[in-house]
């Protein structure tokens, strides 16, 4: 049994990871932390909990005794000590923060206005979204398995790097005009209150926020780029659902050729990800709804066309807590020790 230990355990992702950890047959959980509960048990945070697990909250500092793997689930800034930990202890460290995201300082300065502290170790992190790792010109899945460091990708670059990666492997869409309207569930925010997710606030309540400045922008970028093999910018809204979870990025983007059918397109999709467990592209006709994607680590992704403009519109959906987050770096924890990629994670979604 792998011993795995989570940081920031009782934020939402951290508490989705313990949630997907207990399922897990190939681990065992070993310590957990947070910030504002030291001393608690997790369950008198999480009372869905209770009967299941049994644990006392520790201080950061504990928690890397008797440990495999830790996973951290904190704010921008505060990953770069946790990951020098690991690496002298040895210990496999997913960061699902932004920490490790990045591939350029300068744009992780621009960002989020700080500094790698330990420059050597972003150089050894492995960023991955598994299923389209091996098609990225700077990691592959080989790699993976040997990291020290994995950068858990963020939800929305998730959603949206699934759904035009085969478009810009296959070279189907121009790369200069992509246009990217996503929504998320409030979960996205983060368990700490802030005014736009009081519930007077974002109920019965629709909106973008941070315009054409999200911090997922470089993320995105970075992505596509890798994948397409030149420098892509994109035009990104994100707006917030009056719902707990879930992304559904819509994508518009000009074909190539316009001779190209949707059945063309389609069946080019259906190809890339014919050996992804989590990847499901939907029949010609079929819309992907986030009600279908919950609780899960699937991502659904839809294809239609505009013969009128040329325009291939991708309508994808994930769950942003596990496919956009918990769901996500267990996948990776998976390929990185060897298990099946979908250990822990065979979980049916809901009908309703």
């Amino acid at each position: 049994m792998i011993k795995v230990s989570v940081i920031g355990a009782t934020g939402y992702a951290g508490a989705e990871l313990i949630r997907l950890l207990l399922s897990h047959s190939k681990v065992e959980l070993k310590n957990i932390s947070s910030k504002s509960f030291v001393g608690k048990n997790i369950n008198e945070v999480y009372p869905n909990l209770n009967k299941n697990l049994d644990k006392l909250l520790l201080d950061e500092n504990e928690i890397f005794e008797d440990t495999d793997v830790v996973f951290a689930s904190l704010p921008a800034g505060l990953s770069d000590d946790i990951a020098n930990k690991c690496f002298e202890k040895n210990i496999l460290f997913i960061d699902l923060g932004a920490d490790f995201r990045l591939d350029d300082e300068e744009d992780y300065k621009n960002w989020y206005g700080k500094e790698y502290k330990y420059k050597n170790l972003h150089k050894e992190a492995i960023y991955s979204i598994p299923e389209i790792i091996k098609y990225d010109n700077v990691y592959n899945k080989k790699e993976l398995k040997n990291a020290k460091i994995i950068g858990n990708p963020g939800c929305y670059p998730t959603s949206i790097g699934l759904a035009l990666a085969p478009a810009l492997v296959n070279k189907l869409i121009q790369k200069d005009d992509i246009i990217i309207d996503s929504k998320s569930g409030a979960t996205g925010a983060g368990r700490e209150l802030k005014l736009n997710t009081h519930y007077t606030e974002c109920n019965e309540a629709f909106a973008p926020y941070k315009i054409a400045e999200h911090r997922h922008t470089p993320e995105i970028e970075q992505t596509l780029s890798n994948i397409y093999g030149e420098d892509i910018k994109v035009t990104f809204v994100p707006h917030l659902l009056p719902l707990n979870r879930g992304i559904v990025s819509t994508i518009y983007a000009k074909l190539e050729n316009k001779n190209l059918k949707l059945e063309d397109i389609h069946n080019i999709y259906k190809e890339f990800y014919k050996d992804s467990a989590f990847v499901r592209v939907l029949n010609i006709g079929e819309i992907a709804n986030l009600k279908y994607v919950k609780y899960s680590n699937y991502c659904d992704i839809s294809l239609h066309m505009d013969n009128r403009t040329n325009k291939l519109i991708i309508v994808s959906t994930i769950d942003n807590m596990v496919k956009g987050a918990a769901g996500q770096a267990i996948q990776n924890m998976n390929i990185a020790l060897g298990f099946k990629e979908d250990e822990g994670l065979n979980i049916i979604p809901p009908a309703f």
